[in-house]
Formats: structure tokens, C-alpha cells, sequence
């Protein structure tokens, strides 16, 4: 889980900002908004994933299950 997890946010992030990009110069802000409102979503949701994670080895590891 080490050096994948950011590669995956970086390229999350790249893709967003390209399509961003695209759909602005198209003059579609709103759906542009939308669409980097939906990259923040799926990056946050990837960083409780791994909090959660973090939280079941801590458990584990002090024995309080």
C-alpha cells in the first residue's frame, strides 16, 4: 500500500484537471465544477478507506477487539 496509493491519487487528479480543462474551454463551468467535485469524492473516499485500515491495525495490534 505504499507508493500505488499515491500514484492512483496523482493520476485521479490529472485526469480531473484535464476534463476540467476541456469542458471549460467548451464553456460547460457547471458540469466542469461538477466533474472536479466528483474527483475530491472519489480521493476522499480512497483516504477513509485507508484510515479505516489504519484503524483495524491499531485495533489488532493493541488487542482491543
Amino acid at each position: 500500500m505504499g507508493i500505488e496509493v499515491i500514484f492512483k491519487i496523482a493520476a485521479v487528479g490529472i485526469i480531473t484537471a484535464i476534463v476540467c480543462q476541456v469542458l471549460k474551454k467548451a464553456d460547460k463551468d457547471e458540469i466542469a465544477t461538477i466533474v472536479s467535485l466528483a474527483g475530491l469524492v472519489i480521493v476522499l473516499l480512497m483516504i477513509v478507506d485507508m484510515i479505516a485500515q489504519l484503524f483495524g491495525t491499531l485495533q489488532t495490534m493493541f488487542g482491543l477487539q
